[in-house]
């Protein structure tokens, strides 16, 4: 098993060009949702060229997962997935309003959701980090695959490169939150191997390959944390010790520091160590605002350096497109945490338009 090594590692990684930005207006004031369902694409038009200019946003992250007519793994594919008409559609919306469309699919973690295993997995069980375990999902999170397998990266960059060219994208937001399966010793090829390292590792593999094609990374970035260190837990940080990887991987990958209960100063602490970083709040309006306010006030007294990499804000919803949009224009929704996404979004954006 290799010993971690900062300076080896970073011998790999470019230097990078830090961005001059304004003291005051955020570069990046983003709106994180799922793509929509095919049966709410007018409803999706309708929310990104009325909502998106009116609230100022410029970034719009779309969820796809799964949920798109694949044609290079065509036995991929989710219930709802949207046909490419159906995109360009939502491409066109975004290009007409000068939004920057960015797509996710939720790369490593993430592959199930209670008692349903997502299309990866389910078309490919050979995949699976833990193969053969946790029948109909039960005693885990969530399934990851396993980043060594040597089919697994043919199948997901053809994923990732159909999507991004769907979208017409220069980004590609591949998720990696709450990364619990990793390493496993259910996993013939990853057992007994630094869990740090096999993070890093399949980080830096999809932000190379997304590079080659001229694409920037996104990502979450709540496993780069140690939760142990700064007393956030195992949801918000890692528990499972992947936290060193952060040490291993290129800073030209835009780190989406999620934090929905309060307002660590964990943004700055990525910005100083190079990486360019929004905050992502979700449905907590004092959180929000206090994650705004601790972008400013690292730009009004940072170094130029840091300061230029805190690119601004990143708003996620965790309600469903239709919900989210429905709720906006004043139409009853059932789901609580769509008013409560909803009022913290126009809350924060009425902030970042004043401070133009």
């Amino acid at each position: 098993m290799t010993q971690l090594t900062r300076r080896d590692w970073f011998r790999s990684v470019p230097a990078l060009a830090v961005p001059a930005v304004a003291a005051g207006a955020p570069t990046i004031r983003g709106l994180h949702m799922s793509a929509p369902r095919p049966e709410d694409i007018e409803l999706a038009e309708r929310f990104i060229r009325e909502a998106l200019p009116k609230e100022g946003v410029n970034v719009l992250v779309l969820e796809f997962g799964y949920r798109y007519r694949f044609t290079r793994r065509p036995e991929i594919r989710e219930e709802g997935a949207l046909n490419p008409e159906e995109v360009a559609r939502l491409v066109r919306a975004c290009r007409d309003i000068g939004v920057r469309l960015i797509p996710q699919i939720n790369c490593l973690g993430h592959q199930s959701w209670r008692k349903n295993t997502f299309a990866l997995l389910r078309a490919h069980p050979e995949f699976d980090e833990t193969p053969g375990k946790y029948p109909d999902n039960e005693g885990i999170y969530c399934r990851s695959y396993c980043p060594l397998h040597p089919e697994v990266h043919a199948v997901v960059f053809d994923l990732i490169d159909e999507l991004a060219e769907a979208c017409g994208a220069d980004a590609f937001h591949v998720g990696m939150d709450e990364v619990f399966l990793i390493g496993e010793p259910d996993c013939p090829r990853c057992r007994g191997r630094n869990k740090a390292e096999l993070f890093a590792g399949e980080v830096r593999v999809l932000r190379d390959h997304l590079a080659a094609k001229g694409r920037q990374m996104w990502m979450w970035g709540d496993r780069f944390l140690d939760g142990v260190r700064t007393g956030l837990g195992k949801w918000e940080a890692s528990m499972n010790d992947t936290h060193p990887a952060v040490a291993l991987v290129p800073r030209d990958i835009v780190i989406c520091d999620w934090h929905y209960e309060k307002a660590p100063p964990t943004p700055a602490w990525f910005a100083t160590e190079g990486f360019p970083v929004v905050c992502s709040p979700w449905r907590k309006r004092e959180v929000a605002l206090a994650q705004w306010e601790l972008v400013q006030h690292v730009r009004r007294n940072a170094p130029d350096a840091i300061a230029a990499r805190m690119l601004g804000m990143l708003q996620t919803t965790w309600c469903g497109f239709g919900d989210f949009a429905r709720s906006y224009f004043g139409e009853p929704v059932a789901n609580p945490r769509a008013q409560e996404a909803v009022a913290c979004f126009r809350t924060l954006f009425e902030q970042l338009r004043r401070s133009e």
